[in-house]
């Protein structure tokens, strides 16, 4: 399970929605400030997200909680979000290449050409993978803990919109 503190900012009915600060790996790297991912951090800096998470703990606003996600369920989000569109783009582009010429295109075009569509069917198939995950509590962050609890001012605005 992979763990992070975060804040309740908001409850609904078996759901929570917590402020977690987002992390790079600057901060163990020997190149410390000296790289691309650095100057990002910089122009962007520290920006909070706001994530909806399952709340089985009943947790109200302000309380300080520890949030978790299986390790398999991101390896898996991980491998549909990066691998399969490029995968499908290398295999399209691949049959691409050796169909064109039977339709009259050169082999470069037509491996440009279902290379880009295997690009987007690609990211559809990603489209159709988070749809049908999307209510599965397997890829869904929960709420594991309370670690303090500390009530927010009724006028609370968190840093970013939910």
């Amino acid at each position: 399970m992979i763990e992070e503190k975060a804040v309740v900012v908001k409850t609904g009915e078996g759901v929570a929605w917590v402020q977690a600060g987002r992390k790079t790996a600057c901060g163990g790297c020997a190149l410390n400030k000296g790289c691309g991912v650095s100057v990002l951090e910089r122009m962007f800096g520290d920006r909070m997200a706001i994530l909806q998470v399952l709340d089985p703990l009943s947790t109200r606003p302000g309380d300080e909680v520890i949030i978790g996600i299986r390790e398999s369920a991101l390896v898996r989000g991980s491998v549909a979000v990066y691998i399969v569109p490029l995968l499908a783009m290398i295999l399209f582009a691949m049959l691409g290449s050796v169909v064109a010429p039977h339709l009259g295109l050169s082999a470069e075009t037509g491996s440009i050409l279902a290379g880009a569509l295997g690009f987007g069917a690609g990211f559809l198939w990603v489209s159709l993978f988070s749809r049908r995950i999307r209510r599965d509590s397997t890829y869904q962050p929960v709420i594991l803990r309370v670690t303090e609890s500390h009530p927010l001012p009724e006028r609370y605005v968190p840093l970013t919109r939910i």
